[in-house]
């Protein structure tokens, strides 16, 4: 059965939309980076009937899995998923006002970190949002024993894993001209960080998208 259920989605997507409704206020394209199974993107379309919700994933599982929400949910502001890549120099999307990402980096290599900022600074508008949600660390520190081991367990698994900095992760994002706007504490130990695409870097945080 294509359809898959990750339990996390239960446990955060109402933390995550609080976040989102606060900032996603007008008619806006959303591209989620890396749908996984599919849920956030029905969950989130449906409480956000102005956004048009794009998910995309690059393993044919997990699009698969995207596709069979999609089409159970009916939902006319959720598009099919695209087939995505961060680390291509060129992404099947020319132009996003928004771009939400949740619990990517931590299981992929750094450069996949830097590849979807990369691939943000290309899309996004500007004065467009990237949304940013997972575990970090601050000041080289974990904020918690669990995350500590969470992150030991990942790199096990491969050593390119693991918890980011989150300076680490402001300062890729500024590379490609996304600057740190905002960053919520969520549940379970996890972070929201919140960019907006500014070229001039003056760091104006008064308008949503």
């Amino acid at each position: 059965m294509a359809k898959r259920d990750a339990p996390a989605t239960h446990r955060n997507r109402e933390p995550i939309l609080a976040i989102l409704v606060r900032w996603l206020t007008r008619p806006a394209r959303v591209l989620e980076v890396a749908s996984g199974t599919g849920q956030h993107a029905v969950y989130f379309a449906e409480h956000l009937p102005h956004v048009r919700w794009q998910p995309s994933e690059s393993d044919p599982e997990g699009l698969a899995s995207i596709m069979a929400w999609v089409v159970d949910s009916g939902l006319e502001n959720l598009e099919l998923p695209l087939e995505l890549d961060v680390c291509d120099d060129v992404w099947p999307v020319e132009e996003a006002d928004a771009i939400f990402n949740a619990n990517m980096i931590h299981i992929a290599p750094w450069n996949v970190a830097l590849g979807l900022f990369a691939g943000a600074g290309r899309v996004l508008r500007e004065g467009g949002l990237m949304l940013l949600y997972g575990p970090f660390k601050v000041g080289g520190e974990h904020t918690a024993e669990s995350n500590a081991a969470f992150d030991a367990s990942l790199r096990l698994r491969d050593p390119r894993w693991g918890v980011r900095d989150l300076e680490a992760i402001e300062s890729a994002a500024l590379e490609s001209g996304l600057r740190l706007v905002e960053h919520d504490e969520m549940p379970a130990n996890n972070r929201l960080l919140v960019f907006r695409r500014d070229g001039s870097r003056r760091g104006d945080v008064s308008g949503r998208v």
